[in-house]
């Protein structure tokens, strides 16, 4: 020590403050995330439900024969003589959608958007169960719903050799072969709402996790304070 420094000493917190301190900040982290988490969960839900009503899943190009776009249970069509488009098909007509691909993809984006509203709804439970069992019913709602999200993106291109899309994109247009259509940001966006999906689910069952393992330790301190109170009462 230099002769007329100011002495520096050094104060460990106890070890039940500091656990405290920890577990304060490790709350408040939680909390933050799992709002974050909530907000791109009610976005998540936003995002589907645009690609299931929206029929902008594949459209017309420069060279196509039609002029027109199909989504996954409605369609609009050219007819070559104006500039007028029929539309058809309607999800409530299921007959009506023109392939049984279409009719499967429609199904599960359907379930994937249903999946999520009852995530949303279960937000409810906050407020009346366990906080870490909530997060893992939404976690596995997520996760099939982004399950429902896979089985819809790779059969729609099964339904692409039907009457009515080769009408529009051309003779050369098959299963899996677009012709001289291209795909539209619907399509783009459903595909997006799958890594958006596995990221939420992945995410609810970390903080459902740490929630159990906070509660655990609460427990454990409980305990610890009652052993003493019952020695010397005893």
């Amino acid at each position: 020590m230099v002769p007329g420094a100011p002495s520096t000493t050094t104060t460990m917190l106890p070890a039940s403050e500091a656990a405290k301190i920890y577990q304060t900040n490790y709350v408040r982290n939680s909390r933050a995330i799992g709002v974050l988490w909530a907000i791109f969960t009610i976005l998540f839900a936003i995002v589907n439900v645009v690609c299931f009503i929206q029929p902008y899943w594949i459209g017309d190009g420069m060279d196509t024969p039609q002029a027109g776009y199909f989504g996954l249970f409605h369609y609009c069509i050219g007819n070559g003589l104006s500039r007028d488009l029929t539309c058809q098909g309607s999800f409530t007509e299921f007959s009506s959608i023109p392939s049984g691909a279409f009719k499967a993809a429609s199904f599960f984006i359907g379930m994937s958007m249903v999946l999520v509203l009852t995530c949303i709804g279960c937000f409810a439970l906050f407020f009346f169960c366990s906080t870490g069992t909530v997060y893992k019913i939404c976690g596995w709602m997520q996760l099939a719903a982004g399950t429902c999200l896979i089985l819809g993106c790779m059969i729609y291109p099964d339904g692409w050799d039907s009457d009515e899309v080769k009408r529009m994109c051309g003779e050369q247009t098959d299963k899996y072969t677009l012709g001289a259509c291209s795909v539209r940001w619907a399509y783009i966006l459903a595909i997006m709402g799958i890594m958006d999906a596995l990221i939420l689910s992945f995410l609810a069952f970390v903080l459902g996790n740490r929630q159990d393992s906070l509660m655990s330790e609460e427990l454990l301190g409980d305990s610890k304070k009652m052993i003493p109170y019952m020695v010397h009462n005893g």
